[in-house]
């Protein structure tokens, strides 16, 4: 049952709100500007929980902003944008938390934390977007909020990350238009809950839009050969970082991809017209190929990056395979990436603020003297790697399962080799941390609560996930209920 109501509207609203009142806050105001961004954060999850009661209850909700006569955005919660939302709610909680201490008293917080709610507000609206066009508007208000972050600090190596953003985020905004009008020109306005009609249009054509498709978005995603600004960005801060890898951008682009394979073309028709198997071939070799490059990696975030380019294509991966583990596996690791993802970016924004260590040399011996980072940093790193009871592990073993329901064992090769150079480029760094003999002086200080209860709190998920994935409010379950109620029924 879907009802019309204002709640998607207040949704939205606990993100749009603080940002626009935090644009026109004095610098002096800290806790004024603190309390706002929190008191938003904290409504937006509260409000998920309602939302996923009545979802789980099958009752959608939705808004209709008129924008012009017969042109409106809508908001929609069903099942699959409630797992989006829960995920950015919560950590847009912690991260929240996380940057207020980071930042401290630095300058220009009145236009960090404006444009950080901004884009949190960008990514809610794409979470809940309804039809296609609806989408589109969030998708690149998601590139105008973020490229204010990426280049915060205005320093050489921000800007040259700001640029290539730019020369990446804007062409795949016109290849997405591109692909929105050609399609709505044969079937008309797409809404996600009625797929459209594609008959009216030649074999040829419908392959020629889902490319297009795949290309607008597959920026976002990180998909090779168009990520290289995803490791440019990380001369961003460290909250930028983990709102970018965790919340935001890749994973924007990930589930625009899942709205099109499902809500656009449907598996029927991506079966007819031979899409899955490319679009799998692509995510595989984006999985390779981004694991191969943070093994020569020799700062932290980039080695992260890296590993952020590899670990999202697995959600593109279990989409493509469409056998009902292969999507639960691609759409619970939606989630599970992004926990385990913001753990490490947490933890590595600790370790350059508390140790004044930004490369992978740095980390030796600093297991001992900053057990409680160390300790997140080593459940995500092992998270990544797959290892049971880890989120990771619940995310490959429903990828390697659906490679075989769908008839395609190599999948369990690309998994078996992703995740042994997982092994080759994570297992270093805790051999570092925790064996190697520590250097330099004097004792880091890792006791600073607003920096590491993010990091515990996800680390903490990062097993939780893993260890009750059978519960049904787990994202395993929700990951579940989407497939069998929604999509492979």
């Amino acid at each position: 049952m879907t009802v019309p109501d204002a709640l998607p509207l207040m949704i939205l609203a606990t993100s749009l709100v603080p940002a626009a009142v935090t644009f026109f806050l004095p610098q002096e105001a800290y806790g004024l500007r603190a309390g706002l961004n929190l008191g938003g954060a904290v409504l937006k999850v509260g409000l998920v929980v309602f939302m996923l009661a009545e979802v789980a209850g099958g009752t959608l909700h939705e808004t209709r902003i008129p924008l012009a006569p017969g042109l409106y955005v809508l908001l929609r919660v069903d099942a699959l944008a409630l797992l989006f939302l829960a995920l950015s709610a919560a950590l847009w909680l912690l991260t929240t938390l996380y940057a207020i201490r980071y930042f401290g008293t630095k300058p220009e917080l009145a236009r960090f934390f404006g444009f950080f709610s901004l884009c949190v507000a960008a990514t809610t609206g794409i979470a809940m977007s309804g039809t296609l066009i609806s989408f589109f508007v969030f998708f690149e208000l998601l590139t105008l909020s973020t490229w204010p972050l990426v280049v915060h600090k205005q320093d050489r190596a921000s800007l040259a990350a700001g640029r290539m953003y730019l020369a990446f985020a804007v062409p795949a905004g016109a290849v997405l238009l591109t692909a929105v009008i050609w399609l709505e020109s044969a079937t008309g306005p797409v809404a996600f809950t009625d797929p459209p009609d594609l008959s009216a249009l030649a074999v040829w054509e419908q392959r020629a839009i889902f490319a297009l498709f795949v290309a607008g978005l597959g920026v976002k995603t990180a998909l090779i050969p168009l990520h290289p600004w995803l490791p440019a960005a990380m001369a961003a801060p460290a909250p930028v970082s983990a709102l970018l890898h965790a919340v935001a951008v890749v994973k924007a682009g990930a589930f625009g991809i899942v709205r099109v394979v499902f809500d656009v073309y449907g598996l029927d028709r991506m079966e007819a017209l031979g899409l899955g198997l490319p679009l799998a071939a692509l995510a595989s070799a984006t999985i390779l190929w981004g694991s191969l490059r943070a093994l020569q990696q020799v700062e932290i975030k980039k080695r992260l990056a890296f590993s952020t380019v590899s670990q999202v294509s697995y959600i593109v991966l279990g989409v493509a395979l469409a056998t009902p583990m292969a999507v639960i596996g691609g759409l619970v690791h939606l989630v599970h990436q992004g926990v385990m993802k913001i753990t490490l970016f947490f933890c590595a924004g600790i370790y350059d603020e508390r140790a004044g260590v930004r490369h992978v040399e740095g980390l030796n011996g600093l297991g001992p003297r900053m057990p409680v980072t160390s300790a997140a940093f080593t459940i995500g790193a092992l998270g990544m790697i797959g290892l049971p009871p880890t989120a990771g592990f619940v995310s490959k073993l429903h990828l390697g399962w659906g490679g075989v329901q769908a008839g395609h064992p190599w999948v369990l090769g690309v998994l078996a080799a992703s995740s042994l150079l997982n092994a080759a480029y994570f297992l270093p760094l805790l051999w570092r941390l925790w064996f190697l003999p520590a250097e330099g002086e004097p004792c880091p200080d890792e006791r600073v609560r607003g920096l590491l209860a993010p990091a515990v709190a996800t680390a903490a998920a990062t097993l939780l996930a893993g260890l009750f994935a059978a519960w049904a409010i787990s994202p395993l379950g929700l990951a579940t209920l989407i497939v069998e109620r929604d999509y492979l029924r």
